[in-house]
């Protein structure tokens, strides 16, 4: 908006005539004058003459009625009602639909018809959005996030993450699904199949390690939940050891979407292709609850868990499982190097829509400091740690 401008260029811009429209009403007008013009000036001789004559006389002032009403809804009607319908109800319209019907039909005008648009829809609403008011999305407005790591030797480390999400809306589920996997397709589609509300992911790169990993990082995992019962009423429960049930392979076409049908460019997986590399938990939160209460939702869950993973990967990272706002990432590296071993040299990598990221140089693990983000991050946004052995 430029200096001396009193409102927003095209706040109150009416639509264009659609040339179609008035293309019809040019012809119709065009086609009636021309028939008068022929009753007028036509003497028409006994039999089939006559009959075409008054068929004309008949019909002229009907067409051209009907292109000088088409051309003037086209031209004054149609403008009106649509800038009236946008400034009176265009809020409450929108709030009325579904938030994929929103979602969707935006995307659609602005990118166009691309089956992809669907990954978007998905993302940035965190979930279907086949709920009325988003009663089926998770959103995380206030997210922290903590990586810690940890030599066990000279090849192996233990990265411990910690994660606390605050829900915009409670979000309303009594369990808790984790994901952990080796497969890096699998990786990036688990968080656009997955249509249950809260879940966590755990990546292994090294295919190697990853039982091995899974197994130590279970009896690791802790939960705190900030929970409403079946009553309404607040509750705060943690715990001290978590019970993880594993979902046979046969029931993984009930948590992911891909294996029930095509997803996108992903054709249909068969579960048995991946019984080496996906592995899946289930927690009941109401075992968390205890003293007889029934999670009706969660309003705020904070997981801690550490894994094994190899320290010459060269890197660790952590993705957003929906939508977070996301204050600052903290990172301590410091036990990463051990006595007779190499000393290492870090990085932060985000991968974000904005960062205040202070160095783009690499740094002892003295110099690491909080990444200050402060900015929403979608499925498929976060931040990676890098390192090397320092020259």
């Amino acid at each position: 908006m430029t200096a001396g401008e009193k409102q927003r260029p095209g706040a109150d811009t009416r639509p264009k005539p659609r040339p179609p429209v008035l293309r019809l009403a040019f012809v119709l007008v065009l086609a009636g004058v021309a028939a008068l013009l022929t009753v007028v000036s036509w003497r028409a001789a006994p039999g089939w003459p006559t009959a075409l004559h008054d068929v004309l006389e008949a019909v002229f002032p009907l067409v051209v009625v009907a292109g000088a009403a088409i051309g003037g809804y086209e031209l004054f009607v149609h403008p009106w009602l649509v800038t009236e319908m946008a400034r009176i109800s265009g809020p409450r319209i929108v709030e009325a639909l579904l938030p994929q019907q929103v979602m969707e039909t935006f995307l659609h005008s602005i990118y166009g018809d691309n089956e992809a648009n669907r990954d978007v829809v998905t993302g940035v609403l965190g979930g279907e959005g086949l709920r009325p008011l988003g009663g089926d999305l998770t959103i995380s407005t206030h997210t922290g996030v903590t990586f810690e790591l940890s030599a066990v030797d000279h090849e192996i480390y233990h990265l411990t993450t910690a994660v606390t999400y605050s829900f915009k809306k409670n979000v309303h589920v009594d369990r808790f699904i984790i994901f952990a996997t080796c497969n890096a397709l699998l990786r990036d589609s688990i968080s656009a199949g997955c249509q249950l509300p809260l879940f966590e992911l755990w990546f292994v790169p090294d295919s190697s390690l990853f039982e091995s990993s899974v197994d130590d990082m279970l009896p690791s995992v802790r939960l705190r939940i900030e929970y409403l019962d079946g009553e309404g009423r607040h509750h705060v429960a943690s715990s001290s050891k978590l019970e993880l049930r594993e979902v046979k392979y046969q029931q993984w076409a009930d948590y992911l979407t891909f294996f029930r049908t095509n997803m996108g460019p992903l054709p249909r997986q068969n579960t048995l292709d991946h019984l080496a590399d996906l592995r899946i938990f289930e927690c009941d939160l109401s075992d968390i609850a205890g003293d007889d209460h029934t999670v009706a939702a969660i309003e705020r869950l904070s997981m801690r868990a550490t894994a094994l993973q190899r320290i010459d990967d060269g890197y660790c990272y952590w993705q957003a499982p929906y939508p977070c706002y996301v204050e600052r990432i903290s990172m301590s590296a410091k036990e990463l190097d051990i006595e007779g071993g190499d000393a290492f040299e870090f990085r932060v990598v985000p991968f974000t829509f904005r960062s205040n990221t202070a160095s783009a140089r690499w740094l002892n693990a003295e110099e690491l400091s909080d990444l200050d983000v402060r900015s929403w991050l979608l499925p498929g946004h976060g931040v990676a740690l890098l390192w090397r052995p320092a020259k």
